[in-house]
């Protein structure tokens, strides 16, 4: 098949850091520290807070600004019982502050969609926004993003990024209700359920964790709610480039994995942007949905049901006969279809794929949201094979019954070449999600979990292909 690499490649890079809270170990390790810096003159303090500013001011927007919210933070642990200058207070956050660099590891898998934003743009190019898996020291995962325009032919024009990187926080007034806990509390417990009995019918965050702190060994279920269900935002100033989903609940503390965006139709004719990630806390997964319209605003919150098992969620971009579709593994084997009437609840599920090939006998699954065409839905897939060697392929789908296999490559699409089989995982391709563009498939995938690289083939070949 006439597929085109591009010679483009997104390769991780160490000097891309965040910074985070750094707390060593132990309330009293923190008072020693604090005790010290306190002991210090001011002409110590002005010296000490010059060179740490002279470090690491440059290599971070908005510096002070996170300094003194790390002060404030460990003071809540240890309070001050003296005022404190404001140099202080910033040399005394620099010592509960670390870096993280978020691709020390590893860049790779990548998902495409189209801009919200197509301003400027000739009417033959497409701008588009570009999610990856970013993972630093300790393999802990967060998704990070770049942009870029297709071009007439299909071929990527990766837009200048900035160097730096910015972590969300938790928007802290987002009201929740009563009725958004008790349908996801699938075994409530008679503590659970007198939990909320005090509460009003619209509580903000900061009130049920509130609650929660004097009750939190009874209300286990609630508790796991709340830690796994936020919203998130960035500082409006940010550019695309600069903007990091790093984790921030106990559920993900190891990892968003593998972010499978999509441009979803709603019926009402608004367009919102979803996106199925695995959260793992170093034990256990769970699959969180993100949706954004805007990619500064995000929820974050957990699919439920029978049929949410394994990994690799991936969402159709619009309802089929009134119902959400969402392709899936749900026994780490055969690729699964599953239809419901709410985006967050699960239960029915059909096999529509298994293993057949000898490049396939490992396990199959999708390689992001189906695509829409004229023939059907075409389902980029992944499969894996002997010496646990990935390659990518695609299957076609009914465009009314997606359970349907209407046709399917009977090779791979894609390989790791010689050069693309060394890495962090050697012998791996893969993908979160692909574009279709002016009759053209480009698909981004990444090279053995190392780098991010651009593959594009006419529409039209793949279908007939498979035909």
């Amino acid at each position: 098949m006439n597929l085109l690499r591009e010679k483009i490649k997104l390769i991780a890079d160490p000097k891309r850091v965040i910074l985070r809270f750094f707390f060593p170990g132990n309330i009293k390790r923190a008072n020693n520290i604090i005790n010290k810096v306190l002991d210090l003159s001011e002409a110590e303090v002005k010296n000490q807070l010059e060179d740490v500013m002279k470090l690491f001011n440059n290599r971070h927007k908005n510096f002070t600004k996170v300094l003194k919210a790390n002060f404030n933070l460990i003071t809540k642990k240890v309070p001050v019982s003296i005022a404190v200058s404001e140099d202080c207070q910033l040399l005394t956050g620099s010592y509960f502050t670390s870096e993280y660099s978020i691709e020390a590891a590893a860049l790779f898998n990548p998902s495409i969609v189209p801009h919200f934003d197509q301003g400027n743009v000739d009417e033959k190019e497409l701008r588009f926004i570009l999610s990856q898996r970013a993972t630093g020291e300790g393999h802990i995962s967060s998704i990070k993003f770049c942009e870029g325009i297709l071009s007439e032919n299909g071929s990527v024009n990766l837009s200048a990024g900035s160097k730096y990187s910015v972590p969300s926080s938790i928007k802290k007034d987002v009201q929740f209700s009563k009725k958004f806990f008790t349908e996801r509390l699938i075994d409530q417990s008679k503590n659970e359920f007198d939990f909320f009995q005090s509460m009003n019918d619209q509580f903000s965050r900061d009130e049920i964790e509130s609650k929660l702190n004097c009750n939190n060994d009874e209300v286990i279920n609630i508790a796991d709610l709340v830690d796994s269900n936020y919203d998130c935002e960035f500082e409006s100033e940010l550019s695309l480039s600069e903007k990091v989903l790093f984790p921030l609940s106990k559920t993900e503390c190891m990892g968003m994995e593998d972010a499978r965006f999509v441009l979803f139709n709603e019926d009402s004719g608004d367009r919102n942007y979803y996106g199925t990630y695995t959260a793992y806390n170093g034990k256990n997964i769970k699959t969180q949905l993100i949706s954004t319209k805007d990619f500064n605003h995000f929820k974050i919150r957990t699919l439920h049901g029978a049929a949410i098992k394994d990994k690799g969620f991936a969402i159709f971009p619009r309802k089929i006969n009134g119902k959400y579709y969402i392709t899936s593994r749900l026994d780490g084997e055969n690729i699964y279809m599953m239809n419901s009437d709410d985006l967050y609840f699960w239960n029915n599920s059909s096999i529509i794929q298994l293993p057949e090939e000898p490049w396939q006998y490992v396990q199959l699954g999708n390689c992001g949201s189906p695509l829409e065409t004229k023939d059907g839905w075409l389902l980029i897939t992944h499969a894996v094979g002997p010496m646990r060697r990935y390659v990518i392929s695609a299957i076609l789908l009914d465009l009314n019954d997606p359970s349907k296999v209407i046709g399917r490559l009977n090779e791979s699409l894609i390989e790791p070449t010689e050069e693309e089989r060394e890495g962090y995982v050697p012998n791996v391709v893969y993908s979160c999600g692909s574009i279709i563009h002016n009759d053209n498939l480009i698909i981004p995938y990444a090279v053995s979990d190392s780098a991010c690289g651009f593959a594009r083939i006419e529409l039209d070949e793949v279908i007939n292909k498979m035909k």
